[in-house]
């Protein structure tokens, strides 16, 4: 009698093994569930989401790092989609959405592919071969574009904007954007940078969204520390104090012994003395404005008063190094050595209330490289969705004045790049073929979606896009607001070239990454404590839920 054959497990008793076409469908559905809820949201026509976390606290968005942000995934596929939505933002700041639209179309060719018995490894590599023909043919469609011209930039700006919920005064938002990245812009070896984290966003509720303005300084969300001091200084001399206005302790254990009232009183004067000696340096040095990112001694704080100086403490780092960038002054470590040349310079310096809340405006600084904006508007959900859309405005402003390119919007270059994809296609033989003909048809989701969003027809758009296309129109694009094909660059429908470049590198990286994935291990008490494969009952199972 022939002997039974035991199956043999390696994996710990209680853990999961999914292998081959399993594992490779199970990571290709987690990515494009992921794109599927974002999917909604794309273009102008998008529809926002309302994510609620444990805690009742309510967001409504529809930009896609915030929602795949606040979203509790737990699959590992579907954390690699959520990385190109965090890497888009890191880069340019906008487009989040369209490259997890492209990853989840990416991943969907691909598994058609893997039922035609196409390896995964001859996908991959033709994918690998589209995404760097791609970048080749999108440098040679972009336009090149001049910091000066503030036009274009604007339209950039709005394109960002449309669509989102502040877009009603997206031509407010748009001209504080632009002013903003061109007062912090630097030249550096020949070429311009920009970054971001010198532009500060403070919001408070109440007045309009018109009323947001950008400051040339710098807004400290601070009061005065006494009530004594001024609460306007023209002409400020700002010193900036990183070390602690208070009569330092000792580092080790000391014992002072007292033995009379004398002694006592002595004792306290010497430390007013220190104190006072500590004010009459900022007197001496002409500083009429103290930012102090530590304490001040109450005592400090009355001879501050006294000599008519407006001090704050406990003013943030960040905050520190922004004012040293807006004033020019520089940070003094020791009260001590601070001179006259360490201070900073401002127009006014003035002690203001909104919303209920002081706060210190340091403004009508010379060539500042760190400013300010003030956002207003009527409801907390409302001035959190304009902080989202001047983020993409600000992000994509300081992309096309770094890099000097832009192309059209509107799903235009999607649609041109999957047409001149097909064509480098024609090129390759055997397999790699279909890969990058599948590659290039995906980008076709973008004008699809887009449609779809606006409540159009897509299929009769797509074919009208599609032969434009072949009578060179590379701007034709989609007018979601027109319902028809038009000329992007004509209707101030503009992206800058990076959004495409790096949605496009993001995407292929994931969907090659997952597609050469064909063992999943999961430990037993991932899969049964629901912490790995998320969203699925029964940790990594949860297959049949997933309609598999």
């Amino acid at each position: 009698m022939a002997q039974m054959k035991q199956p043999m497990n390696v994996t710990e008793e209680g853990g999961q093994r999914f292998i081959g076409r399993d594992a490779q469908r199970m990571n290709i559905l987690a990515g494009r569930i992921v794109a599927e809820t974002v999917k909604t949201t794309l273009g102008p026509r998008g529809m926002d989401k309302m994510l609620v976390d444990s805690l009742g606290d309510v967001v409504i968005t529809n930009d896609g790092a915030t929602i795949l942000k606040e979203m509790d995934i737990a699959h590992p596929a579907a954390k690699m989609i959520v990385e190109v939505a965090k890497t888009q933002d890191d880069e340019v700041g906008d487009g989040t959405t369209t490259a997890v639209v492209i990853a989840g179309e990416l991943l969907k060719k691909a598994e058609g592919l893997l039922d035609q018995n196409l390896h995964p490894t001859v996908i991959a590599s033709g994918y690998k071969i589209a995404a760097e023909e791609a970048d080749a043919i999108l440098l040679n469609m972009a336009t090149k574009v001049d910091i000066n011209n503030e036009e274009l930039l604007l339209k950039v700006a709005n394109t960002a904007m449309t669509g989102k919920g502040a877009e009603k005064a997206k031509d407010t938002l748009g001209k504080l954007a632009v002013t903003a990245v061109k007062q912090v812009v630097e030249k550096v070896n020949g070429g311009w940078e920009v970054d971001t984290d010198n532009i500060k966003v403070e919001k408070k509720i109440g007045g309009s969204v018109e009323d947001s303005k950008l400051i040339k300084g710098i807004i400290i969300d601070k009061e005065r520390v006494h009530s004594g001091m001024p609460e306007r200084v023209k002409n400020a001399q700002i010193a900036l104090i990183a070390t602690a206005m208070e009569v330092k302790e000792t580092e080790t254990d000391a014992e002072i012994r007292i033995t009379d009232p004398e002694m006592l009183q002595r004792f306290i004067e010497q430390e007013e003395n220190m104190l006072k000696k500590m004010v009459e340096k900022v007197k001496a040095v002409g500083a009429n404005v103290v930012f102090c990112q530590k304490g001040i001694d109450d005592l400090a704080q009355h001879y501050l008063a006294k000599e008519g100086i407006l001090a704050a403490r406990r003013v943030k780092k960040s905050d520190m190094k922004a004012l040293s960038r807006a004033t020019g002054a520089r940070i003094a470590t020791k009260i001590d050595d601070l001179e006259e040349s360490d201070l900073g310079k401002a127009g006014l310096v003035e002690e203001r209330r909104i919303a209920g809340d002081e706060m210190i405006f340091v403004e009508d600084c010379k060539d500042p490289k760190s400013v300010s904006l003030l956002l207003r508007g009527g409801t907390e959900h409302f001035v959190d969705s304009v902080e989202r859309a001047l983020d993409d405005a600000i992000g994509v402003v300081a992309s096309v004045i770094e890099d000097g390119t832009i192309v059209a919007g509107g799903g235009a270059v999607d649609m041109e790049l999957s047409k001149r994809l097909g064509e480098v296609a024609d090129k390759y033989s055997g397999r790699e073929q279909l890969a990058i003909k599948a590659f290039a048809e995906a980008f076709e989701i973008i004008p699809r979606t887009l449609a779809e969003n606006a409540g159009l027809d897509p299929i009769d758009l797509l074919v009208e896009l599609r032969s434009k296309h072949e009578t060179n129109g590379k701007n034709i694009g989609l007018d979601v607001f027109e319902g028809k094909t038009a000329d992007m660059f004509e209707k101030g429908i503009i992206e800058p070239l990076r959004i495409k470049e790096q949605a496009i590198k993001s995407a292929s990286e994931a969907t090659i990454m997952i597609l050469r994935i064909d063992d999943v291990i999961a430990a037993s008490d991932l899969s049964h404590g629901g912490g790995m494969p998320g969203g699925m009952p029964g940790g990594m199972g949860g297959m049949d839920d997933m309609g598999m």
